[in-house]
């Protein structure tokens, strides 16, 4: 399946001129992009699909520590992609004006990534089942509620530590006319379900649902 270039996602950073047809991601288009489209139209790292492909048959790309395996493939918000091979590692953010973006990192950081708690389930054996926004769940005793961040070792596959949504944590906004901003929480107001975050040099209210705590 393919997309065409004039209805791709807002958030995708690229020409609205150029080929008809762009892939379809095969997982969330507004949480991220397809691997081709970073590594040939945003990091130039391939000139065509076919080099895209042979650089995942080869092995030299890593997302979130494993080897690639599609090209189709969603990398989505702040997911983690490696290229060991020249000693390059990003994490996919979004930019002040709402489009996604790669962010360099160092390759220590790459082990890592933090995700959202969209979803909480008591489980048999009161287990507690974690849904995040990434669409990954983990059975985990930290005590953690819904719209709180998680730190997830990637090495490990498990949850490092829980980052609790309240006043004074540090929230990034990845959705909405305040994309991109950052700052510290410094209210939250459950009935409208929206915080107010000091960006450093105004205050701005935004719903809970286009934030994640990160700090």
């Amino acid at each position: 399946m393919h997309l065409k270039r004039q209805k791709s996602p807002s958030k995708w950073p690229i020409e609205r001129k150029g080929t008809t047809y762009l892939v379809r991601s095969i997982s969330s288009s507004t949480l991220g992009i397809p691997m081709i489209i970073i590594l040939r139209d945003i990091l130039k790292l391939a000139q065509n699909r076919k080099e895209v492909k042979e650089a995942i048959r080869s092995k030299k790309i890593l997302i979130n520590g494993k080897q690639a395996m599609d090209d189709k493939r969603g990398i989505l918000l702040f997911d983690t992609m490696s290229v060991p091979s020249i000693g390059k590692f990003y994490r996919l953010s979004v930019t002040m004006g709402g489009k996604f973006c790669l962010e360099e990192i160092k390759e220590s950081e790459a082990s890592r990534k933090i995700s959202k708690i969209t979803n909480k389930k008591i489980l048999k054996g009161k287990k507690t089942q974690l849904n995040l926004i990434d669409g990954r769940n983990f059975l985990s005793e930290i005590k953690c509620r819904v719209n709180d961040s998680v730190v997830i070792d990637l090495k490990k596959g498990s949850i490092e530590k829980c980052l609790p949504l309240g006043e004074k944590s540090r929230a990034f906004v990845f959705e909405g006319k305040h994309s991109g901003k950052n700052g510290m929480v410094t209210k939250i107001d459950g009935k409208k379900r929206m915080v107010e975050i000091d960006d450093g040099k105004k205050r701005i209210n935004v719903l809970i649902k286009q934030i994640m705590v990160t700090g």
